[in-house]
């Protein structure tokens, strides 16, 4: 009898020792998660604002050639993009399992792309190349207007129509062209230009050609002097393309040119 109850004692104590008592899990009050402040992005010292009081950007750092920290709409934020692991697909279930989240896709910046020169579409660097484009077509324009309404009198927006019944000619002159043969001309030549522009994969060199015909008296062979270049163009782009938009809007108002108008203002005072 003794023998049976040590054994029982201790199959009792191999069979039941590790088990352990089930507590009730109690819930811990609900507390607000405090999300910690973002540091604040710091301008260079003494970098110029388009506003006084303003806070640049944190994608804005003034790295570029007149960047003034104006971008209200968020439009050169970098863009970031999630990684997601490969779909699982259970045949026995039929059932396609999407896959997990792995996390932030972070790209290699060693690879320089070989096709285009800039890693996203609508990136700063390629907003930059946009806007300097722009502005160089409107500086022309500019100048365009205000000379064929000087030297001839026609308004910019009716040049098209003087072609048409008068025939082609420059300032005056007659020229021996057609409507249609200019037009094919025109797209030739500047197709020719922009296939050349768009095979260069080097974003400076694509901005900035340089060279004997790009540059022909050297004004940008001095490194000391290029960046006062870069900034006098781009500001001179963005004044231009306001002008060429005022332009446009008095044209569609008044149906006359900017010197006329010109005129008649000061004529008024």
């Amino acid at each position: 009898m003794k023998a049976e109850k040590n054994v029982s004692r201790i199959y009792a104590r191999f069979s039941f020792s590790g088990l352990k008592k089930k507590t009730k899990a109690v819930a811990k009050p609900k507390t607000k998660a405090v999300a910690k402040p973002k540091p604040k992005p710091r301008a260079p010292t003494g970098r110029p604002l388009w506003l006084p009081g303003a806070k640049a950007p944190e994608w804005l750092d003034g790295s570029l050639v007149g960047d003034y920290g104006f971008d209200p709409l968020g439009l050169g934020k970098p863009s970031e993009y999630l990684q997601y692991d490969v779909d699982s697909l259970d045949q026995n279930l039929d059932l396609n399992l999407p896959g997990d989240l792995l996390g932030d896709f972070v790209g290699d910046p060693d690879i320089k792309p070989s096709i285009q020169p800039y890693s996203e579409v609508f990136g700063l660097q390629r907003f930059r190349e946009c806007e300097l484009i722009h502005g160089r077509w409107a500086m022309l324009g500019v100048l365009g207007a205000l000379a064929v309404e000087g030297f001839t009198g026609i308004y910019w927006q009716d040049a098209g129509k003087v072609e048409l019944v008068e025939g082609s000619s420059y300032f005056g002159f007659s020229l021996p062209f057609n409507m249609s043969t200019l037009i094919l001309i025109e797209v030739l030549l500047l197709g020719y230009i922009e296939f050349q522009r768009n095979a260069e994969v080097d974003p400076e060199t694509r901005l900035y050609p340089g060279g004997k015909y790009f540059d022909p008296f050297g004004l940008a062979v001095d490194e000391t002097k290029k960046d006062r270049l870069k900034l006098a163009e781009i500001k001179h782009a963005r004044l231009a393309m306001v002008a060429f938009l005022i332009f446009a809007i008095q044209a569609a108002v008044t149906s006359k040119g900017p010197l006329t108008l010109f005129v008649e203002f000061l004529g008024k005072k």
